[in-house]
């Protein structure tokens, strides 16, 4: 699978799942899958199982796990079932750029990129191919898609409406040839005005919903991530994100490695008071941010890539959505007011 195909995507998705009979007897759960799941190897079954996508009653099993009576047995895999059929819906997108390969979209905090498990319609992609015909499919059935960002990220993304466009842009980012620059307010002060943060990202062990940090060749993909402090206010922090890496969650899970979780980052627990002080006031003011912003502060600001077609370096920016930025004028005015 290429770097543009891994990018953040929000969660696994659900592609088959079957509960075991009361009376069933203790059978190895490649075998048991096999009973099932049609055109299926016991190979490929091992496979998934090797990966983690082999799920009893929500843990990932190895394939020798004997399925006993009332199992929940899942297969999840990261991208959404095929036989799901996309639907063009009128749903207004906000269009930064478009030509006659391409096009580059603002998208808000909220909206799902593509169509998977539990979010079939209200897309982008539902939107895009009701705006654009015939748009070119990836090798996960995505239409037009060369990365993503998650749900409550906000920001750019470029999409390809020829497959010439698709397989070039493609490239870009598994070269890293693309610029990436997000903002994002982090929880605590960070020391160094910049930094680059190094550390193999997979889904975490414990909890399949969160990516985290492996030591390098024990798991999980090479990820790198460079950032700048923008603007300092005591507990938070506001900081510049550059990727040379496209992993699932890649800011929000180094960020946390190196303690500086994203504020109301509800999944890696930044929608908790992490810094500051004990005063009630104080955890009326952080609450009335959260209100304000209630979803991680990350925006994909800068999107950066060579035309397809002109060669030409194309490089859009986006302003800080409203929602974030009313929370930073809290905190510049929290800041300002204790400092008095």
């Amino acid at each position: 699978m290429s770097e543009s195909q891994e990018i953040e995507s929000e969660e696994l998705y659900e592609h088959f799942k079957y509960v075991a009979h009361v009376g069933q007897e203790p059978l190895r759960v490649d075998k048991f899958l096999m009973n099932f799941i049609e055109n299926a190897t016991r190979n490929k079954i091992q496979q998934a199982a090797k990966a983690g996508n082999v799920l009893v009653n929500d843990n990932p099993v190895k394939s020798n796990y004997k399925v006993k009576p009332n199992d929940v047995v899942r297969v999840v895999l990261a991208h959404p079932p095929h036989e799901n059929l996309l639907v063009a819906e009128d749903i207004p997108i906000d269009i930064v750029y478009e030509d006659d390969v391409l096009i580059v979209v603002n998208k808000p905090a909220g909206m799902v990129v593509h169509p998977g498990h539990g979010n079939y319609s209200g897309t982008l992609v539902n939107g895009l191919i009701h705006h654009i015909e015939n748009l070119p499919t990836n090798s996960n059935e995505r239409p037009g898609l060369v990365h993503r960002i998650d749900k409550d990220t906000s920001g750019l993304l470029v999409v390809a409406k020829t497959e010439y466009a698709m397989a070039h842009l493609s490239k870009q980012f598994f070269d890293r040839t693309t610029e990436r620059k997000y903002v994002a307010l982090v929880w605590g002060n960070i020391e160094e005005e910049e930094g680059t943060v190094k550390g193999h990202i997979g889904r975490s062990l414990k909890n399949r919903l969160q990516m985290d940090i492996f030591p390098e060749g024990e798991f999980g993909k090479h990820a790198v991530t460079h950032y700048k402090v923008l603007e300092r206010f005591s507990y938070v922090t506001l900081v510049q994100c550059k990727l040379e890496t496209g992993r699932t969650h890649q800011i929000r899970a180094h960020m946390k490695y190196i303690g500086h979780t994203l504020f109301n980052d509800e999944r890696y627990g930044g929608d908790q008071i992490l810094k500051g002080t004990t005063f009630t006031k104080y955890k009326q003011f952080v609450d009335n941010c959260f209100k304000v912003l209630p979803r991680q502060a990350l925006h994909a600001k800068t999107l950066g890539f060579a035309h397809p077609t002109t060669g030409e370096f194309m490089r859009f920016n986006s302003d800080v959505p409203e929602d974030i930025a009313e929370c930073l004028d809290k905190w510049r005015t929290y800041t300002v007011n204790q400092k008095e």
